[in-house]
């Protein structure tokens, strides 16, 4: 086999470059991720909130279906007082 030395150059450049660039990256990949996961759990957070308003709000329904009095929600009960 004859050796090529633009490939072989090439070859190490290549090699050489990906050591070094992901030594700059993986600051910029932990920051990513990092942001990702910030996103998930806001999202998470905003969902179980949106969930407890649903359940509130069937809970009312329920309520007022089954010929109960209307109960007033915490916070204009603590107004009223």
């Amino acid at each position: 086999m004859k050796f090529d030395l633009p490939s072989f150059l090439l070859g190490y450049g290549a090699g050489a470059g990906t050591v070094l660039a992901s030594r700059h990256l993986r600051p910029l990949a932990v920051e990513v991720a990092s942001a990702a996961y910030r996103f998930v759990d806001m999202v998470i957070a905003r969902v179980a909130m949106k969930q407890e308003d649903f359940d509130d709000l069937l809970a009312e329904a329920k309520a007022r279906a089954r010929g109960r009095e209307r109960t007033r929600p915490a916070a204009e009960a603590q107004a009223q007082a």
